[in-house]
């Protein structure tokens, strides 16, 4: 699996809503002068800048900290939170279209020693349940902004097979902001992996099973 190649440019070429449900198995890596870290992606989110006002390109803006969004799909958009954190996503679609999928969380598979160094705890399920840990744990910050991710040095390849019935959805995470689209059910997760992300219960309550044929359903 460590050769595996990155995921072909036509993955990424399709609505955000598609790929977040898809990359919930595949295997996100970062190669480091430090070492090799390596995650199974087990919660993502999507995010769509034509008319989805919890999307930072919404409506349409195209700035320098999303100019990367209006290329085409398959490069890293990287933005900082509080001042201290990264969150790591995916550009989707084609050029023109700003969309993204922001990857939650993952299950450590690679580098297990070295996420532990960069992120201060033994505690494997506490290495990367959250987009902040997940970036610190791998190495990624705003150096990563604008990666191509067909390349060799930040990149996802094939991991393990979700099955439907292990995905659940749930509205995103904190954008209340959003206003009527904070409750777009458009969070992606494994049910009762250990390493998804701790969230306010209210979101647990407003989860529910994934249905097959439903990523994109609201477009």
């Amino acid at each position: 699996m460590l050769n595996a190649k990155p995921l072909s440019r036509g993955f990424y070429l399709r609505d955000a809503n598609l790929i977040a449900r898809e990359l919930l198995g595949k295997r996100l890596v970062h190669v480091t002068a430090q070492g090799t870290a390596a995650g199974i992606i087990v919660e993502t989110e999507a995010y769509v800048g034509t008319w989805d006002k919890g999307a930072h390109s919404y409506p349409m803006k195209r700035t320098p900290r999303t100019k990367v969004q209006f290329g085409p799909g398959g490069f890293a958009y990287v933005y900082g939170i509080y001042g201290m954190h990264f969150c790591f996503n995916v550009v989707a679609n084609g050029p023109e279209v700003p969309e993204v999928v922001l990857v939650r969380a993952l299950e450590p598979v690679e580098g297990i020693s070295l996420m532990e160094s960069r992120r201060g705890t033994l505690e494997r399920e506490a290495l990367c349940s959250g987009p902040g840990k997940l970036c610190q744990a791998l190495g990624i910050t705003k150096a990563q902004y604008g990666l191509d991710l067909t390349g060799g040095e930040l990149f996802i390849t094939a991991g393990r097979e979700i099955p439907d019935e292990m995905v659940y959805v749930s509205p995103r995470i904190n954008i209340d902001y959003a206003e009527e689209c904070a409750a777009l059910p458009w969070r992606y997760y494994v049910i009762g992996n250990d390493c998804v992300s701790k969230v306010p219960a209210r979101y647990t309550r407003l989860a529910r099973p994934f249905t097959a044929g439903e990523p994109g359903r609201s477009y």
